[in-house]
């Protein structure tokens, strides 16, 4: 792949941090197997259908290798957004046990001020970055963090050594520190580096993406002769609205996307299905209320949503190829083997449209803003200054197989892309058990022989794990047929057991009452088997209410119109 001229410039730059210290003879304890490294990479609102290792056509070469090298996860679940999924990664906990019962921007008033609905990372459980930390691990962020932005709440105080990051959902990708949404036309987006909030941007930022996996690589040579391992996170806001690209990367992809959304959804699911991702009988999903046919589209509103497409396949296409610097930067300094990598997205497709109801039913303020901030023209679409959002039918073929999007409780809110490369894992194996992004923390401490905390550390009162650790999974065991996993956000909830699967969401998307599930012949969740299976749904609805009382689980008041 040819980097574009941002991507040329940060090359050189890791090249140079790779090679500032060849003189030296001192080697890391990374290097011991016995204290494996940890790269943790999570991409923002990408869809489970776009690597190619995933059945996508955008080109994502570094990652597909990743995937050869290690295991993917065909039913890996995040939570259903962004902030939620963050505590549940770094906390092996139930998002409503540590803050973020919801996300802060969505806090109804009768969830304010109640435990779990802090809208920040609290202090109940000990984050896997400490535990880490205290393990003599240097550990490392660099992008999106989205769990708190007080004091005292900031990753410096959540077991990060050093951070560059984000504070909030979303930003401009460029240098001009445009918030993704804000009640002012001159908020500036809050980035902090170590506790320190940023007036502007350092001149190397020139896109998101890049300079993330600079700041990573930075952050790794500083402490490579130190004699420790790291855990590094590596947290892009990539492919997360504002759409927004460099120019050369987005030409790479204009016109593969002029034959419509319609026709990706069909070839991505049978390439899927020749994989062994899906079931070959796999249906496709059903349309999403607010999706239209491509041929229903007249000549100009195809043009705006393959552009909009070409931006995003470009931001995955960008995001990749910075995750190969950093790859490559690891195997010149002979860190790459032992060192645990993982790549996975913070939940399902986005399934936004700027239509004239988002987010004006609830921030009419930030809608004005967004209106009247921006260049909304085809021609700046993609560029600074201009607001794209990938939508409705595009977010339908980011996952094929699975219903609905990002913020919902079905698959595809929740199912999403998760690869492991580690030592004792067969390479190129794929495996369909049911995990959690609440076991991702469970199981990296199980790989370095960490222990994890039972109800007190270090003479504080902590919440105990409640994720359960993989390890015997993506080494190809069985999992438990008797797992119960549930959710809930923004009202609309879930739990399933084994295939079977309880999911209440809002209409117009169902008719207002829950509905029941069997997920072995109905991944795509549109035959609802609750009037012919009573005594299943009776089950369900009482593990769901287990679920709901364990974790203190407050529906938002506008729930009761449901």
């Amino acid at each position: 792949m040819k980097p574009t001229s941002f991507g040329k410039q940060a090359l050189a730059t890791s090249i140079a941090l790779a090679t500032a210290v060849t003189c030296s003879t001192a080697f890391a304890a990374s290097t011991d197997p016995e204290r494996p490294n940890i790269l943790l990479i999570v991409a923002d609102d990408m869809g489970f259908a776009d690597l190619g290792s995933y059945g996508g056509e955008i080109e994502t070469p570094h990652l597909d290798a990743l995937a050869s090298e290690g295991v993917r996860m065909t039913n890996f679940h995040a939570e259903p957004a962004c902030s939620p999924t963050r505590a549940a990664l770094l906390t092996g906990l139930d998002p409503h046990q540590v803050g973020l019962g919801n996300m802060a921007e969505e806090t109804a008033p009768n969830q304010q001020g109640k435990p779990g609905y802090e809208g920040y990372l609290n202090d109940s459980a000990v984050p896997v970055t400490k535990l880490l930390q205290d393990a003599g691990y240097n550990t490392y962020l660099s992008g999106k963090w989205h769990l708190g932005r007080g004091e005292g709440t900031t990753p410096d105080a959540r077991g990060f050594e050093h951070s560059f990051s984000l504070l909030v959902g979303g930003a401009s990708h460029w240098p001009d520190m445009r918030p993704a949404y804000a009640p002012t036309p001159d908020a500036k987006a809050p980035y902090v580096e170590d506790g320190q909030l940023l007036t502007q941007l350092p001149d190397s930022f020139k896109y998101s993406s890049q300079f993330y996996a600079d700041k990573m690589i930075e952050y790794i040579e500083s402490d490579r002769e130190n004699g420790a391992p790291f855990f590094g996170m590596l947290s892009y806001t990539a492919p997360h609205w504002p759409l927004q690209a460099p120019d050369e990367a987005i030409e790479k992809y204009r016109g593969r996307y002029d034959q419509g959304y319609d026709q990706i959804f069909a070839d991505r699911l049978a390439r899927q299905k020749e994989m062994g991702l899906v079931p070959a009988n796999a249906e496709g999903a059903p349309r999403p209320p607010k999706g239209q046919p491509w041929d229903s589209l007249s000549p100009e509103q195809q043009k705006v949503e393959a552009r909009a497409m070409e931006i995003y396949a470009a931001m995955v296409d960008e995001m990749d190829a910075h995750t190969g610097r950093v790859f490559d930067y690891l195997k010149q300094q002979g860190l790459y083997d032992n060192t645990i990598v993982m790549f996975i997205s913070d939940n399902g497709a986005e399934g936004h449209d700027l239509d004239e109801t988002w987010p004006a039913d609830q921030f009419p303020k930030i809608r004005k803003v967004i209106d009247e901030s921006n260049d909304f023209s085809y021609e700046q679409m993609g560029r600074p200054g201009s607001y794209t959002l990938y939508g409705p039918n595009w977010a339908w073929a980011g996952a094929p197989t699975f219903k609905l999007h990002k913020g919902f409780p079905t698959e595809g809110g929740t199912r999403t892309t998760g690869i492991i490369k580690a030592a004792g894992l067969k390479e190129g194996a794929i495996t369909n058990s049911l995990v959690s992004v609440r076991d991702i923390t469970p199981t990296l401490l199980e790989m370095t022989g960490i222990q994890a905390p039972e109800g007190e550390y270090k003479g504080q009162a902590v919440k105990p794990i409640t994720g359960q650790s993989a390890v015997a999974i993506l080494k190809g065991e069985a999992a438990d047929p008797d797992r119960v996993l549930g959710g809930e956000l923004f009202g609309k909830y879930f739990v399933r057991q084994g295939d079977w699967k309880l999911v209440m969401v809002p209409k117009p998307y169902s008719e207002g009452e829950v509905q029941l599930f069997n997920l072995s012949t109905d991944l795509g969740e549109s035959q609802d088997l609750s009037a012919s299976e009573p005594e299943k749904l009776a089950e369900m609805l009482a593990l769901w209410e287990e679920y709901r009382q364990d974790n203190n689980i407050i529906l938002p008041d506008w729930v009761s119109g449901y």
